[in-house]
């Protein structure tokens, strides 16, 4: 049984500056400051989460599962910017994987670097550790930088700098500092030689407690899997949900000229498909031997354990190729889990909650205080198993600037797919530029070209008709709501969340 803690919580003041609600419990405070793990797979959505066992028994059993959890822009980099900083993307700057409005480089030179959840924690005491991926883009987009550089706030460093870490092997990390090569083998698959470093750092002898940020390049085409894992799951086939192969029929310009799928892109499909499961038990192995770590340690009860991703991902809906970058359920909603001191067993919550929420929340359970530049809101009361009276009503969903200022995002496998998942008939594929919200209710996505998308999610989960036409009232309300929150910072990002316009 996990120690829930000595001191256990009232009512507490929301992060939105709002009152919880009578009966909201909220976790207890450790007599200690918590550590915290936490585990951002790379393209992760929740048709794979049925692949990973031993993150079902060792996490989402024993913990809280958020299953409206959001990313403000699906997309690898501003993803992780905003996870790191706890600021949308209008905030960041980080529009995308590469310059000129993106990328490390953008990250980098606008000295975000300098204050991030790592540089934050450890003003709070903590040691933190990075194992695995960092920023697309380090370091090589900033020339200047040697491949050695470590970013401030972090202890431990361990990220693949040069080589072909996206293929799982023959890649060269940067180890605090020092150039390491592995060579193919088997012992050298990535996320089992991050997972080595990781076990290390959370149980060294050392009495501060710890972050560490582990961030394996998988599910992420090519998905490679672990040898051990390469033969799971003959003949498996992406989900053929409702919106697979589906008629585009109100959907923009781009999508709607899309031919219905070939037998061959099926096929070549459903092989990605079966390496991202493949893929993904190497990460449930780490997920359980940091748990078995955690336990021979003695650590495990003062342990805080996310697992969730920077982006979902997507395979044939609306006929679209392979991807994540567009405003639909299935690329912006992610998996997150949790299980920590006082968090109840077995639980889910619906309330909204996005990347923009890890920061300030670690440093909430941390007892250290939100930095003034934060947008995200504390998921504290959430932890609870309960969704507290007052909590958002909206989370901002941003792709691109809605000024135009930068250019629409390719949308297909990142970089130049490989013939053998992406035919050519779909790899100069672009949707414009959005900006959009996700609402208890409605999915709304506004694009620069004028036109518009609203989903009922309620009786539409698969967002197949779109109501934009039929309800102009509902469309205005929710565009006035956009408006409130595309140039809002901070504390004025928590107000607009909670407060929708009058209809």
């Amino acid at each position: 049984m996990r120690r829930l803690g000595a001191v256990l919580l009232g009512l507490v003041l929301l992060a939105s500056g709002c009152a919880a609600g009578p009966g909201t419990a909220e976790p207890a405070k450790p007599r200690k400051k918590p550590n915290f793990i936490f585990v951002l797979a790379d393209d992760l959505d929740d048709t794979l989460m049925p692949y990973m066992p031993k993150t079902a028994r060792d996490i989402t059993a024993q913990g809280v599962t958020l299953n409206r959890y959001y990313v403000n822009l699906s997309w690898c980099c501003p993803s992780r910017a905003s996870t790191l900083r706890g600021q949308y993307a209008h905030n960041t700057g980080v529009w995308s994987n590469n310059p000129p409005n993106g990328g490390f480089v953008e990250f980098y030179k606008r000295g975000e670097e300098k204050d991030t959840l790592a540089t934050w924690l450890a003003k709070a005491g903590y040691r933190s550790g990075l194992f695995g991926k960092y920023l697309n883009g380090y370091p090589e987009q900033v020339p200047s930088l040697p491949l050695t550089r470590v970013p401030p706030g972090w202890d431990t460093w361990v990220a693949p700098v040069a080589g072909h870490p996206f293929q799982g092997f023959d890649y060269t990390l940067n180890v605090n500092g020092s150039l390491v090569h592995r060579r193919p083998s088997p012992k050298t698959y990535l996320t089992d030689v991050l997972s080595q470093y990781a076990r290390q750092f959370v149980t060294a002898a050392d009495k501060r407690p710890f972050f560490a940020y582990i961030a394996p390049v998988t599910p992420h085409p090519p998905a490679v899997p672990a040898p051990r894992h390469a033969k799971l799951y003959p003949g498996l086939k992406a989900p053929r949900t409702p919106a697979y192969d589906a008629p585009p029929a109100g959907k923009p310009t781009e999508v709607r000229r899309l031919p219905p799928l070939t037998s061959g892109e099926e096929r070549r499909w459903d092989t990605l498909f079966r390496h991202r499961a493949q893929s993904m038990r190497a990460i449930d192995d780490m997920v359980d031997a940091l748990v078995t770590a955690l336990r021979s340690a003695g650590r495990l009860d003062d342990t805080y354990i996310v697992v969730t991703s920077d982006n979902g991902f997507h395979i044939g809906d609306y006929r679209m190729p392979p991807g994540k970058n567009t405003g639909y359920e299935g690329d912006i909603r992610v998996p997150f889990v949790v299980r920590g001191p006082g968090v109840p067993a077995g639980r889910t919550v619906s309330a909204l909650a996005g990347n923009t929420d890890i920061a300030p929340t670690l440093l909430d359970l941390a007892g250290a205080r939100r930095p003034p530049i934060v947008d995200g809101r504390s998921l504290r009361p959430l932890l609870s198993g309960r969704r507290p009276s007052g909590w958002r009503s909206a989370f901002l969903l941003e792709h691109g600037t809605a000024r135009g200022t930068h250019p629409s995002a390719r949308y297909d496998l990142p970089g130049k797919p490989p013939d053998s998942y992406t035919s050519k008939t779909r790899t100069q594929f672009y949707l414009p530029v959005f900006t959009g919200l996700r609402t208890d209710r409605y999915l709304y996505l506004d694009y620069a070209t004028g036109e518009r998308e609203l989903y009922d999610m309620e009786r539409d989960p698969y967002q197949l008709h779109n109501l934009a036409a039929a309800d102009p009232a509902e469309v205005e309300r929710l565009t006035t709501w956009i408006g409130r929150l595309s140039d809002c910072a901070a504390a004025s990002c928590r107000t607009a969340e909670a407060r929708p316009p009058e209809r």
